[in-house]
């Protein structure tokens, strides 16, 4: 609920703070970077310590304190935008460093063939709050005429979720232990690899070759998604959607993440991966949808950049969790999470400099990379035969 209240308004705010396009599309782009890149050291990190408990509510804190100072930055100046960016930068370092603890965590108490839907509801969940977030902010920008003091107000349900997350840490000790010198039964009953130490463990060079290929697929299909930051910024710029209003249409984006990460994640543990087929098709899709100069298709196209949002951030874990030890998911959740931003920094970077003189052919260089992206899912596929 925090971050995603935030994440709502990230783009119209630094744009009232003085940021321009690129700025934008940098900030975002390089925060779900960060977010993504520095969990190839947080993954081993919490497979080798075992403090999966203490990393996630680590993670959590951060995005508790740093998402309210985001209120402080119009009263700064022109360092405003500085300060904004540096706090969304910090909230995105909390989420690398919970993240692959918390999707360990998960992986590990799925049971049986549930590995999908287990990601999916609790994308679904964690979708109730990215859904109460963004109208919490629209509703005090409305009533407010600004947008700083909305989060100023998600200090409330931040220091909630820290003291539940830190009643359930100590409810489930059990959940937090895989002793590093020992071997585990996976999800197939077979006996896997213990921990391993060192750079090569660390970028994952010792996983099967398949999970790097999949790892490519979906930085292509990150790097093609965009950030809502972007696709906000320019719906508000040219008078599409007030920008008070944004965090509905936020909104609207995390209510479909919702029903695509319970839907796929449900068809995956039926079907297997060949659900992840749909992603780089809503992904080549978006461009004429959302920087189109009517409402209608933009709402459109924010729905299914919602859609394809939840497949990436629920089902397709469940795909690592198949092919990655048990020992290792965490370190291959960083891994994973890393190429991914690689893909994130380099779309948005691409995204923030032509979106606003050059939709098209950011429209086509985002259809070549899904080609791309769907064949490597494919050779996935035909490898798992």
């Amino acid at each position: 609920m925090v971050y995603e209240g935030m994440r709502s308004v990230a783009g119209p705010y630094l744009g009232t703070l003085g940021a321009s396009a690129l700025v934008v599309g940098l900030v975002t782009g390089a925060g779900e970077a960060m977010a993504l890149l520095l969990r190839l050291g947080t993954g081993p990190w919490a497979d080798r310590s075992g403090r999966h408990w203490r990393l996630t509510v680590v993670g959590y804190g951060l995005t508790a304190v740093c998402v309210p100072l985001l209120a402080v930055a119009p009263a700064l100046g022109t360092a405003g935008v500085a300060v904004a960016a540096a706090l969304i930068l910090a909230e995105r370092a909390g989420k690398a460093i919970r993240s692959p603890a918390k999707s360990a965590l998960l992986a590990r108490v799925a049971v049986g063939g549930s590995m999908g839907r287990a990601f999916g509801v609790h994308k679904a969940l964690d979708q109730v709050g990215a859904f109460a977030g963004p109208l919490v902010v629209a509703g005090i920008a409305a009533l407010t005429g600004t947008l700083w003091p909305g989060f100023a107000v998600l200090a409330i349900p931040g220091a909630l979720s820290l003291l539940l997350l830190a009643q359930l840490a100590r409810r489930a000790p059990q959940l937090t232990v895989v002793p590093d010198d020992l071997a585990v039964a996976g999800a197939s009953g077979q006996p896997e690899r213990p921990v391993r130490r060192g750079l090569g463990a660390a970028l994952g060079l010792d996983l099967p070759a398949r999970f790097h290929v999949f790892s490519a697929a979906a930085a292509l299909a990150t790097a093609g998604l965009m950030t809502f930051g972007i696709i906000s910024f320019r719906f508000v710029e040219i008078g599409l959607v007030p920008l008070a209003a944004a965090p509905v249409v936020y909104a609207l984006a995390m209510a479909t993440a919702a029903v695509a990460a319970l839907g796929t994640g449900a068809l995956f543990d039926r079907w297997g991966p060949r659900v992840l087929l749909a992603v780089p098709v809503l992904v080549a899709v978006l461009p004429p949808l959302v920087f189109a100069s009517h409402l209608g298709p933009v709402l459109a196209g924010v729905a299914l950049w919602g859609v394809a949002t939840g497949i990436l951030d629920s089902t397709v874990k469940a795909q690592v969790a198949a092919v990655v030890p048990g020992p290792r998911r965490a370190t291959g959740y960083g891994v994973f999470a890393a190429v991914q931003g690689l893909g994130a920094i380099v779309g948005g970077a691409v995204a923030g400099a032509l979106v606003t003189h050059h939709a098209t052919l950011l429209g086509v260089l985002v259809a070549v990379a899904q080609v791309a992206a769907l064949g490597l899912l494919v050779g996935v596929l035909r490898t798992r035969r």
